[in-house]
């Protein structure tokens, strides 16, 4: 399992065996890609498609990529936060975007820092990192569950049951 190159990403994106769209070269790092947020949504408030966002300390949101990737049988990603959100505290759990998977990114995060932080439309927000599979999926994601398969914005797990927000520890409720 090799990470792809900037070059190796640029062969496989003109090959059409891979896909990033819309794709700004600008994003393009010696090992991955840049992706940037189309909305943004702040736990308690409403999803955003434009403008900016502030995470309050302590606040959950979640995001959806602003490219839209498509994954051949052969390739799996790997997702890192950006340095620079991460030194204001933002936290995330990423995991893989399987082998065949097609569609936007929803990805969530949590202001563990003592500051508000924001997050505008547009920003460059967390890295794609391309491995090669020792060999093709015999099953990609499309095969198996395929559950976000084609999905586009932010997309929460619809079976899920109503969160509701926690009370801050200490604060009393009122009858």
């Amino acid at each position: 399992m090799g990470v792809l190159s900037d070059s190796d990403i640029l062969k496989r994106l003109r090959s059409g065996s891979l896909g990033v769209d819309p794709f700004a070269e600008a994003n393009l790092t010696p090992n991955g890609y840049d992706l940037t947020l189309a909305e943004i949504h702040v736990a308690g408030g409403r999803p955003r498609k434009s403008g900016t966002v502030k995470v309050r300390p302590g606040a959950w949101f979640a995001v959806a990529t602003a490219e839209r990737v498509r994954f051949p049988d052969d390739l799996t990603g790997e997702l890192w936060l950006r340095s620079s959100h991460i030194r204001k505290g933002l936290i995330t759990a990423f995991g893989r975007v399987d082998a065949g998977f097609e569609g936007n990114l929803t990805l969530t995060g949590f202001n563990a820092g003592r500051g508000t932080v924001e997050l505008a439309v547009g920003d460059r927000y967390c890295q794609l990192v391309f491995v090669e599979l020792t060999s093709r999926a015999a099953k990609a994601y499309s095969k198996r569950s395929g559950n976000y398969q084609g999905q586009t914005g932010i997309t929460l797990d619809a079976f899920a049951p109503a969160r509701k927000t926690p009370r801050a520890p200490g604060r009393r409720t009122r009858r």
